[in-house]
């Protein structure tokens, strides 16, 4: 082989390479901007999704809210219902002895009263007054 056939065969394998690498940097650039279409859209997908979800974990979030609001109000009726009931059991009661004591007072103490309630009103004070009395040696002071 000569220094000519050497030579062309030089600038052929040159000219194969640098086609060959023209080539590698085309395809390159091709998948590079196939792989930065596909970034953005899944960029855009993200986007366009996360205020659907949001959105959903908010809903979520009230509903689970509102539950919570909903047990928390049952429960306060049901309180209130059973301390009606028992506060009404105990006026009941306390009305039944009041009325059995009134019964039971001598002179038609009841009737009197009933005619004239601003004596038997005065007549309280005066007892709880006296009762008063009674009980306050028996508190200590503080300090």
């Amino acid at each position: 082989m000569n220094d000519q056939q050497l030579e062309n065969k030089v600038r052929q394998d040159a000219a194969k390479v640098k086609k060959d690498v023209s080539t590698l940097v085309g395809d390159s650039a091709a998948r590079f901007g196939r792989f930065e279409d596909s970034v953005s859209q899944a960029a855009g997908k993200a986007m366009d999704d996360f205020p659907k979800w949001a959105e959903g974990g908010a809903s979520q979030l009230t509903e689970r809210f509102e539950d919570l609001a909903g047990d928390a109000r049952e429960a306060v009726v049901g309180a209130a219902a059973a301390v009606k009931k028992d506060v009404g059991h105990g006026l009941s009661r306390y009305n039944a002895k009041v009325q059995e004591l009134a019964d039971k007072a001598p002179g038609g103490f009841v009737k009197k009263a009933a005619r004239y309630p601003w004596v038997a009103l005065s007549i309280s004070l005066v007892v709880f007054f006296l009762l008063g009395m009674l009980i306050k040696p028996a508190r200590q002071p503080l300090g």
